[in-house]
């Protein structure tokens, strides 16, 4: 949970303290490539940590990943240039996807079936603070003591989570050495698909947007094929319908997210601390919904718990969309926004869960690091993809309304093909329905 914690502030409060680095370093061109290139190397970091967490079992990936990440820290405190962060960046974000994939297989291989709900509950509660604290914190701490010292000042939380993580994670065991090869090419080649994807969406050209974005999805689907289930980008039933309800989850609502703050600043003149407090509410209904399906785990199906939380998405976005109109009261949109965190709450730890029990004995760091690709990579897209609708409109003399109205429209349909894709998760393993009551453990699956 301290882990998740630094990760969760580290990752708020840079979003409020990069302009003022992209200002002093004077690197304003690069300024997107402070989140890109984290996000970029988190993709390289899930799947290679979801190998060898397999191969030689959680502890050493979390030794690892805490290596990266705090190597980056201090990189990044100390970066003389905009491209040296940029770099620092990078290396944060190696490490920070080796530390969720560690955490996702050590609960995997700790706790029960019925006992992992709950683990995946705190797991959540972690961001509540770094949520409500850590956008205004940064700017304190950047102000005072200058932006330096915000990435300085966490490098002391990582050994203290080593001490406390490190000896019972040894206990787990040592993984199951294979002879397979581990993926980096493929890493590599799906963070170069996704660069150039966002790097085509991102220029509004006739001669460098079409070639790297179909490039960039042609390099992007062949290797997403290679690292997911066979079936995943038809959201086959079972596990592979799992790992896309996670993209499809994360492109709607983190696209609607973004572009919520954006549209309540540009249209509504609303200030950074105006914006948060409209927004925050959402992180505070996430923890809570993911108590909620901790305590109906069990008493209701991970496909029904799915379902509803994918319905809450849908309804959230399209109750948000009203943000484009000039006099809406902006308790409507607090409120839309509440209900969609909440249905992230509710659909987010089920896809987890679902990903522990369809692996193969000693498969579970391949299985939950598909789930967390499809996690960054739809994120990633989401975003990408409305900025480019933005930029577009502004290009053809469209108004923002305009175009945020199209974004609007554009999650709230992916929202919807959640739904369906969510009715495809797989039936709940036969120990949590003994668990539970709802079936005899004598009787056949």
């Amino acid at each position: 949970m301290i882990t998740v914690a630094v990760l969760a502030f580290e990752a708020l409060a840079v979003a409020t303290i990069g302009p003022r680095i992209a200002h002093d370093l004077g690197g304003d061109d690069l300024y997107g490539w402070l989140f890109s290139a984290f996000m970029l190397a988190n993709l390289v970091g899930i799947v290679l940590a979801g190998h060898e967490s397999d191969r030689r079992g959680p502890a050493v990936v979390y030794v690892v990943g805490l290596g990266c990440f705090g190597t980056g820290l201090l990189l990044a405190g100390l970066a003389p240039s905009m491209l040296v962060l940029v770099a620092a960046r990078a290396v944060q974000g190696l490490g920070a996807g080796a530390l969720y994939n560690a955490a996702y297989v050590a609960v995997g291989q700790a706790f029960t079936e019925t006992e992992r709900p709950r683990q995946f509950a705190l797991l959540s509660s972690a961001w509540v603070v770094p949520g409500l604290v850590a956008p205004a914190l940064g700017g304190v701490v950047a102000e005072l003591f200058g932006w330096r010292s915000v990435f300085l000042g966490m490098i002391v939380l990582v050994p203290l989570a080593a001490v406390l993580a490190l000896p019972p994670m040894r206990a787990l065991g040592t993984g199951r050495p294979d002879d397979a090869t581990p993926p980096v090419a493929a890493a590599v080649l799906l963070a170069a698909g996704a660069a150039l994807l966002l790097a085509g969406l991102g220029v509004a050209s006739v001669w460098i947007t079409p070639p790297f974005v179909i490039v960039g999805v042609v390099l992007a689907v062949t290797q997403i094929r290679r690292l997911t289930p066979p079936g995943t980008l038809r959201a086959r039933r079972g596990l592979p319908a799992a790992v896309a309800f996670r993209g499809l989850s994360t492109f709607s609502f983190f696209g609607a997210d973004a572009f919520l703050a954006f549209a309540l600043a540009r249209l509504h003149g609303l200030d950074p601390i105006a914006v948060g407090l409209v927004i925050t509410p959402a992180t505070l209904t996430w923890t809570a919904a993911s108590w909620v399906q901790a305590r109906l785990a069990g008493r209701r199906s991970r496909r029904a718990l799915t379902t509803a939380g994918a319905v809450c998405i849908a309804v959230g976005i399209a109750m948000a969309s009203v943000v484009v109109i000039e006099d809406v009261s902006l308790a409507v949109i607090v409120v839309a926004w509440a209900i969609g965190g909440f249905g992230m709450g509710l659909s987010y730890s089920p896809t987890s869960l679902v990903a522990l029990s369809e692996a193969a004995p000693g498969r579970q760091g391949a299985a939950t690091s598909s789930v967390q690709l499809t996690d960054v990579l739809g994120a990633a897209l989401g975003t990408g993809v409305a900025g480019a609708i933005v930029a577009a409109a502004a290009s053809l003399d469209l108004s923002r309304r305009d175009a945020l109205t199209v974004v609007f429209a554009l999650m709230a349909l992916v929202a919807l093909v959640g739904i369906l894709v969510a009715r495809r998760f797989p039936p709940d393993p036969p120990e949590l329905l003994a668990a539970s009551g709802r079936v005899s453990p004598t009787l056949p699956k």
